[in-house]
């Protein structure tokens, strides 16, 4: 009987210590193991510790089931870390592979694209082994083309985003020719249809009020961010051209130029910066000229970004303009709803923008990413991301299986 009682309490004894030990490591494995890069205004930027951390475990991914992201080294390349969007697309990406614990670094291109060629060979060289690509120079395939192929070197994918990569006219030149390539941006001329209907109905809406020439007609002036951008391009144009179907269609003449002896019908930043200070310079310059008192005023402003529109808030509040509290408001449109056009416009200071989500381009990246990880191709990915039911839309482009859109939407803070 006794030797049953001391059976007995043995075991209890091994079942109690097995759970006490059991017990000891809670919370130990819940930090992940990142490398993330970050956001400096170096040419390239500074990099994590790339152990883990203790316990982490860096295979479980946020979205669509567990990935394995043991092996993973993501390069991400920004044309500049200055674009006000663009950096709350970085900050919303690197929160997604921070949580899933991706090994990553954050590249500043710094506008120079020798500069984010020498940083992929050195991403390259230290073993990165998939790329996303914040081409500097929009458009350009000869230098795309070299990204691609020296990737392809290294049997890494290449992922485009946001910045053009063909020449316009010649979609597809690349994309639809090498095999670890894919990309991920909006549909160039959306944004400009959707700006110039946004424009026109205001307009209509609003056409004796914004006549401050009382000359029947609507004097313009339109912020083009960049030359050769097809973004840029097709803001410009259907800004205007849309503006002027929904005019026309109503029974207005269509929008006049502010300045004849332009016949670019754009004022661009120099610097193919979109920037607010190129935007601010310029106004203040027209207003000079161009004035009520002249009998002349500018009386709708065209922005093809929200830094620039902002630029020409600053110049218009400066003259004695959109500064609410009764003053006359010029309007002013842009492209991109930062939080800084969402704050003027709920102030009244500048009318509309055009919405590209910023929580969407980090979201589609990382998809494509996990769908990489997993094994699929480029065209996979973007085959994947086009039918994900999420609360962004995705759609492929036409003839391009490896080119997906996030759609655009209108936004005047109602």
């Amino acid at each position: 009987m006794k030797k049953i009682l001391a059976l007995i309490l043995a075991l209890a004894m091994v079942f109690c210590l097995a759970a006490c030990g059991g017990s000891s490591d809670d919370g130990g494995s819940s930090s992940s193991g990142t490398s993330s890069g970050s956001s400096t205004s170096e040419a390239e930027s500074s990099t994590g510790s790339d152990s883990e951390d203790e316990g982490g475990d860096s295979g479980e991914a946020t979205e669509g089931g567990d990935v394995d992201y043991s092996d993973l080294n993501v390069g991400i390349f920004w044309y500049s870390f200055s674009d006000t969007f663009l950096s709350t697309v970085r900050a919303s990406l690197d929160d997604l592979l921070d949580e899933a614990g991706i090994t990553y670094t954050d590249y500043d291109g710094n506008g120079s694209q020798t500069t984010q060629n020498e940083s992929i060979t050195t991403a390259l060289t230290n073993g990165c082994n998939l790329l996303l690509v914040n081409l500097v120079e929009s458009g350009s395939e000869d230098a795309a083309q070299s990204i691609i192929e020296e990737a392809a070197g290294y049997g890494v994918n290449v992922i485009f985003y946001n910045r053009t990569i063909e020449a316009d006219g010649n979609e597809g030149a690349l994309l639809n020719a090498y095999d670890n390539v894919g990309f991920l941006g909006t549909d160039a001329p959306e944004a400009g249809h959707i700006q110039g209907q946004m424009i026109g109905e205001y307009l209509v809406a609003n056409y004796d009020s914004l006549d401050l020439n009382g000359d029947g007609v609507i004097s313009y002036a339109m912020m083009k961010g960049q030359e050769g951008n097809a973004e840029a391009i097709y803001r410009t144009q259907y800004g205007v051209e849309d503006a002027n179907a929904v005019l026309v269609e109503a029974g207005y003449p269509e929008l006049e130029y502010f300045d004849s002896s332009n016949t670019a019908l754009y004022q661009v930043d120099a610097n193919g910066a979109w920037s607010a200070s190129a935007a601010t310079e310029f106004m203040q310059t027209n207003l000079s000229q161009y004035s009520e008192a002249n009998g002349n005023m500018i009386e709708l402003v065209i922005c093809n970004n929200d830094d620039m529109a902002a630029g020409v808030v600053t110049a218009l509040q400066a003259a004695g303009y959109n500064n609410g509290e009764g003053t006359t408001t010029i309007p002013v449109f842009g492209v991109d709803a930062t939080d800084t056009a969402k704050e003027l416009i709920a102030n009244g200071y500048m009318t509309g923008t055009v919405s590209q989500s910023n929580t969407g381009y980090a979201y589609g990246l990382k998809f494509m990413i996990d769908q990489l990880a997993s094994g699929a191709t480029p065209t996979e990915a973007a085959a994947a991301l086009a039918e994900d039911t999420s609360d962004y839309t995705f759609t492929l482009a036409e003839d391009i299986a490896c080119k997906v859109y996030m759609a655009y939407s209108s936004y005047t803070g109602e």
